[in-house]
């Protein structure tokens, strides 16, 4: 896998995350009464812009189990990507997110202009929708790379300055988490 992203910049990795996991992460979300309309930017300067993204999100704390796991799995890639890409990573940071039917989330970097701190993406799948609710994955000069369906378990890679991205509208409930790996301190 740590091969794949380092030749490529991306990789989608089926069944990346046990089921058992999957389904307590997404037995979890689905419970959660937390979850806030996520907006656009950073800190202060966040809006929320409906024209733009309608996802609701809710940071993860390790505050459960099947959170800790979670983490835990993405240490360990974090580990392997360091070891074998140096890329210095530090830290990793991720929330949930829920995309109900016709929700979306336009293109986007998910670098933030002026700061290089995300170098990798995650998108962790908690259920399957292949009928809505895609990765589409632009490469640098802004072409159609891919489209991905959600299908639970799946962990898609990639490096957050390199690819512009999108969900694509969701056609029922889309559950996942979205993660970066930082090469500095959390900002949340």
């Amino acid at each position: 896998m740590v091969q794949a992203f380092y030749t490529d910049g991306l990789v989608v990795i089926q069944n990346a995350i046990p089921t058992a996991l999957t389904n307590a992460l997404l037995a979890e979300v689905s419970q959660r009464a937390d979850l806030q309309q996520a907006g656009v930017g950073r800190g202060g300067q966040s809006l929320l812009d409906q024209q733009i993204r309608r996802d609701k999100t809710v940071w993860l704390d390790g505050s459960t189990a099947a959170q800790q796991d979670y983490m835990a799995l993405l240490d360990q890639l974090q580990q392997a990507v360091n070891q074998r890409c140096f890329l210095g990573l530090t830290h990793y940071e991720c929330h949930f997110a829920h995309y109900q039917a016709g929700d979306f989330y336009q293109k986007h970097l998910d670098a933030f202009v002026g700061r290089s701190n995300r170098r990798l993406t995650t998108v962790c799948y908690l259920n399957d929708s292949p009928d809505g609710g895609h990765l589409r994955v632009y490469n640098e000069q802004d072409q159609w790379l891919a489209d991905v369906a959600p299908q639970a378990g799946m962990l898609v890679v990639f490096e957050s300055e390199r690819f512009p991205h999108e969900v694509l509208p969701a056609a029922a409930d889309r559950y996942s988490i979205a993660g970066w790996f930082r090469i500095d301190s959390p900002v949340l």
